[in-house]
């Protein structure tokens, strides 16, 4: 017997691949173009959203029949910003540096337009079983996004992965010679996060052409 009905493995599936939250509804650009220059960075990113979206779907469906629809969005905030000041804890109480790399960028996971919009288009009208399944699909989504991105934009940049040489040990200097692998500052810079994106929508509507916009 399947764990999951094909109508729920489609709610984790489609932001995967034919809806991706990053790739096809252009949202969560922010943070794909700022904090991707680590590889390590980009995976804690992508965690905490996950957390936060799967949690804070649940808990918005289970309130979605008491919230007074005036005040709503002030609620779907206040969600939010509670999981992020966990998170942000979290963080802090271990992996202090990669909390000081990351910064203001945790804080901005409560503006994050995926998460508001899941609240909204989903969450707010059904149950929290549907709402958990779709809140992970969706950070998965971004999360696989910013990894690409994140390995890449390392890779090439800075030679490493996790911080770890692999094409090479850092340049040195030998006389008229040189040894090693020498960073490629481009790469680093934010302009070529949005390049990558690119690049991963265009192989995307090359593979399926019901994507391509007329």
């Amino acid at each position: 017997m399947a764990i999951l009905s094909k109508k729920d493995a489609k709610l984790i599936t489609d932001p995967l691949a034919d809806n991706n939250p990053i790739t096809i509804q252009v949202l969560g650009i922010c943070s794909a173009l700022a904090i991707t220059a680590d590889l390590k960075a980009s995976l804690v990113m992508g965690i905490a959203v996950l957390f936060v979206m799967g949690v804070g779907n649940v808990v918005i469906s289970l309130m979605r029949n008491i919230i007074p629809s005036k005040i709503r969005i002030i609620v779907q905030l206040i969600v939010v910003a509670s999981l992020v000041i966990v998170v942000d804890q979290v963080l802090k109480a271990y992996a202090f540096e990669l909390s000081k790399t990351l910064s203001v960028f945790i804080g901005l996971i409560i503006t994050n337009c995926i998460i508001m919009g899941r609240f909204e288009a989903f969450a707010l009208a059904n149950g929290p079983y549907r709402s958990f399944l779709d809140g992970i699909g969706n950070a998965l989504g971004y999360a696989v996004i910013l990894v690409l991105v994140g390995f890449f934009r390392e890779l090439l940049g800075a030679g490493t992965l996790f911080g770890i040489p692999v094409l090479g040990d850092p340049i040195e200097k030998t006389g008229l010679f040189s040894t090693g692998y020498e960073n490629n500052g481009f790469m680093l810079m934010p302009p070529m996060a949005l390049i990558i994106v690119g690049l991963i929508i265009w192989v995307q509507r090359s593979r399926n052409k019901d994507l391509i916009e007329d």
